[in-house]
């Protein structure tokens, strides 16, 4: 099922259960896809930018929970905690750490890197085998880990 239609669905639902915490997040998700789309030439975004987008607003709710955090504010750290929830259940399924260690190893071997120098090459040959489906800077602290 495509991702508009799998939101379309879920707001339907959170409409017909009352879910005003969940639609607005739906919605929110919804509108960032489709300013996307409106500011491509052709107007349709592929799987590539809708998980571009899908990051893009999981981001977001990781900085500003941490921002709430930091100001320990708990009301808003509950909720931040939930619309990440929520958005992250539109992502692929996150890799385990064996999982990504797994594939940073093989990328290692693969572009026969050796000390930090590599650092760059070895992510820019992991990034798109794990994109969307775990975090940039867990990558980047695994890819350091391994070439130490």
């Amino acid at each position: 099922m495509a991702l508009l239609d799998r939101l379309n669905d879920d707001m339907k639902q959170a409409m017909r259960n009352k879910e005003k915490d969940k639609l607005a997040v739906i919605r929110g998700i919804k509108s960032s896809l489709q300013n996307e789309a409106l500011n491509k030439k052709d107007g349709e975004l592929t799987e590539e930018e809708e998980l571009q987008v899908l990051m893009r607003e999981v981001k977001q709710r990781k900085d500003s929970l941490q921002e709430f955090k930091d100001a320990d504010r708990k009301d808003l750290v509950d909720k931040t905690e939930q619309e990440l929830a929520l958005v992250e259940s539109y992502l692929p399924k996150q890799l385990s750490d064996e999982e990504l260690v797994e594939i940073i190893d093989e990328t290692i071997q693969e572009v026969g890197a050796t000390s930090k120098q590599d650092m760059g090459t070895v992510m820019s040959a992991v990034m798109p085998k794990v994109k969307g489906k775990t975090d940039g800077s867990k990558v980047n602290k695994l890819v350091m880990e391994r070439l130490q």
